[in-house]
């Protein structure tokens, strides 16, 4: 495999950044699968998240060293923080995942006390097909979760929802602090993840930085 580098995304990396999360969510992503998201909708719920992350510093990309393609990238912010988006611009479809991942955001905060600077939420984690088996997944969180602890966040948490990512951050030391079942969760009176198969459930998943 080419030999790849990890910085820290710029403004510049935005669209390629957009291009692929969209395509690895709109096809590979159970919960946006079951959803039936396009890349389209998912590209234009990234136009409006990825511009306002990238400037605080948090979010990794893999690039090659000879092409500079982007071989993969882990969206991530500060947990203190949240977007706040406008529903009348995203699809319909992305809000029984964003309930969902709300409500397990919602029982970690129940016991934590969170503040600015101190948890790395790693929000979206995507690897081009072509680069898929060689660890980028695995580098680009390692990346990082050392460039957060640089900045001196002492936390990392993230919502995983498939079983490759969960293996990934697994890896990367992370454990399991909350989960909601796709057969069990529930969105306007529907059971609306229960055709997902192979992938029992979302978890919440910490790990200390420091």
């Amino acid at each position: 495999m080419q030999p790849l580098d990890y910085p820290v995304a710029k403004l510049s990396d935005c669209d390629d950044i957009v291009r692929l999360l969209a395509q690895v969510f709109s096809d590979s992503d159970p919960p946006a699968v079951a959803m039936r998201l396009s890349f389209g909708e998912m590209k234009r719920f990234l136009q409006l998240v990825v511009p306002n992350i990238i400037p605080d510093g948090l979010t990794v990309i893999a690039r090659s060293q000879d092409a500079g393609k982007l071989a993969g990238v882990m969206l991530s912010d500060d947990f203190a923080s949240p977007l706040s988006l406008d529903q009348n611009q995203i699809s319909s479809k992305l809000l029984p995942i964003m309930s969902m991942l709300d409500g397990l955001d919602e029982q970690f905060r129940a016991g934590n006390t969170v503040s600015p600077g101190e948890y790395l939420h790693l929000f979206m984690l995507g690897v081009d097909r072509e680069f898929a088996g060689h660890g980028v997944g695995q580098g680009v969180v390692k990346a990082c979760v050392e460039n957060a602890a640089r900045m001196g966040y002492r936390m990392a948490l993230t919502e995983a929802t498939g079983r490759v990512s969960q293996h990934i951050f697994r890896k990367n030391g992370f454990v399991e602090r909350f989960s909601v079942s796709y057969q069990d969760f529930v969105y306007d009176n529907s059971k609306v993840f229960a055709s997902i198969q192979g992938h029992d459930k979302a978890i919440l998943m910490e790990r200390a930085l420091v």
